[in-house]
């Protein structure tokens, strides 16, 4: 059986639960989520693997790059990455990695990024089946009126992100 190499991961910032799958980034999510065991249950199943705690060098790098973000030292990641998920979700996380540090979108923006203006309701749903959280910036969709809307994290803790990338740095 197939192996995702999974470790726990607490900041100042949140409690994530990391994953690897083949020397990949597959799960940067957030160990106290709703949806915990839907989306842990999709790579399992996707992969046909097991959660193993046990860490490599894909999760000390994610813990390194998460570090360095949230010390406002890195914009982007650069971790090879692996998602499990329909061409739709596929097509949405696409677009949620073109949306740039320190900016914000909205869930019709997203929609229309990838050329379907109608599904915005489907566009939410494969935001919040996001498995790379922070990696794959699902944080940075707010609703058309502005306001903050659902985020696996939390609320709070989205406010806190979009907070700590308006404080724009240069490298």
């Amino acid at each position: 059986m197939n192996q995702i190499n999974i470790k726990y991961y607490k900041t100042k910032y949140t409690h994530f639960i990391l994953g690897s799958f083949e020397n990949k980034l597959c799960l940067s999510d957030f160990k106290y989520r709703k949806m915990r065991t839907t989306v842990d249950n999709r790579l399992k199943n996707g992969f046909d693997a097991v959660f193993v705690e046990q860490d490599d060098e894909i999760l000390k790098k994610a813990r390194k790059q998460l570090d360095e973000y949230f010390n406002m030292e890195r914009k982007e990641f650069d971790i090879p990455i692996i998602t499990v998920g329909t061409e739709f979700q596929k097509n949405v996380w696409k677009a949620l990695l073109k949306i740039p540090y320190g900016t914000t979108s909205t869930y019709l923006q997203l929609a229309k990024d990838i050329k379907n203006e109608k599904a915005v309701r489907a566009v939410a749903n494969a935001n919040a089946a996001n498995s790379l959280g922070l990696i794959i910036p699902c944080h940075r969709i707010i609703g058309s009126d502005g306001k903050l809307t659902g985020y696996g994290g939390g609320l709070p803790l989205k406010k806190r992100l979009l907070k700590l990338e308006q404080n724009l740095f240069a490298i």
